[in-house]
């Protein structure tokens, strides 16, 4: 499957994204001094706003804007902002994450972290394997099949989580590869269609003795330098790029002043916590505090959207489910933070 050339590389005209942008936000841009929620407010103030009519064209738009910025959770916030639904916002987070956890990761191409299998995301349900291969020295191979990998069906890069074999531990030793998905070997089948976001396609990825080198091994460990801390990147930094989005709204929609407060504040404390440790329990804590002050806030403004038009107000209606997904997990983690600290909630 060949990669769209849409999610390789930003259209010409695509720099029009900063066009119009007031003063104060292009001297804010490119800063890395937190100036990224500056650049949302003024962004939003200005009366920017994009409307895309496929993930390709937001995408393009996208890219122009996510290389003002070289931390990854200022780049979702400022790609929540410039989005038209939260579908985009929560793609703008998950690139951020990805390369948050991946900085090496190509800045032109749609990533996907795969970790999941048919028993699931658990270190021991990984049963895709990468093999070194006889008599060849550097190179590997990989088989085995991966699901609900978000964004992989654009035919872009994936991080594949896969084991190396058995330790003397007795469990499961994980290494990360990068693959790009239209190599030799590659099937991707779309999985079925969530009830919201449907414009995040999910695609189970089939790897068939796919040829590796070993330079696309990731160092580290599979399991602790990168499936760990994912969840509590991607957490970061996909709410960031929601407030990014939710306070775009509010400035656009004039919703009252102290709601596009709260909503700055929540902007500027999830890009703290991002900036944060991903293993350290005061930023699972202050996660499970962002989270609850965005819930505050989305019931707080829950009368405020019919002052929006209403296709966005229904694609809002239709995806805010998504936020709900990981609750359980964002509750256990914060469940064992406190507990390590000797404190039993």
């Amino acid at each position: 499957m060949g990669v769209p050339r849409a999610f390789m590389s930003t259209s010409p005209g695509a720099d029009a994204a900063i066009d119009g942008m007031s003063a104060g936000a292009r001297s804010a841009a490119g800063t890395d001094s937190g100036s990224s929620v500056r650049w949302v407010l003024e962004y939003a103030a200005a009366g920017n706003w994009g409307k895309y009519d496929s993930l390709e064209a937001w995408w393009a738009r996208f890219v122009v804007v996510r290389k003002l910025w070289s931390n990854p959770v200022d780049q979702a916030l400022v790609g929540g902002v410039v989005s038209d639904r939260l579908a985009y916002a929560f793609a703008a987070g998950y690139q951020a994450a990805v390369r948050a956890l991946v900085p090496s990761a190509p800045g032109d191409r749609i990533v996907s972290f795969s970790v999941t299998e048919e028993e699931g995301a658990h270190p021991r349900a990984v049963r895709t394997t990468l093999r070194e291969v006889p008599g060849q020295t550097g190179m590997w191979r990989l088989t085995g099949r991966k699901r609900w990998a978000t964004l992989s069906s654009t035919g872009g890069l994936a991080f594949v989580v896969a084991s190396t074999g058995i330790g003397e531990d007795g469990r499961n030793r994980l290494r990360v590869v990068e693959v790009p998905l239209d190599s030799p070997g590659i099937t991707l089948r779309p999985m079925p269609p969530t009830p919201f976001t449907p414009e995040i396609g999910h695609a189970e990825i089939v790897l068939e003795d796919v040829a590796v080198p070993s330079t696309a091994i990731l160092p580290g460990d599979g399991y602790s330098n990168y499936v760990k801390p994912f969840r509590t990147v991607e957490d970061a930094h996909v709410g960031a790029a929601v407030l990014g989005y939710l306070l775009g709204i509010a400035i656009r929609y004039r919703w009252p002043a102290a709601v596009r407060e709260d909503l700055m504040c929540l902007c500027a404390t999830a890009r703290a916590l991002a900036l944060g440790d991903p293993k350290g329990v005061e930023t699972h804590l202050g996660l499970a505090g962002l989270f609850r002050g965005l819930g505050g806030v989305m019931d707080g403004a829950e009368s405020l959207w019919p002052l929006v038009d209403a296709e966005t107000r229904a694609r809002w209606t239709r995806d805010v489910g998504l936020l709900q997904v990981a609750s359980n997990a964002r509750g256990r983690r914060t469940e064992a933070a406190w507990k390590s600290l000797g404190i039993y909630p």
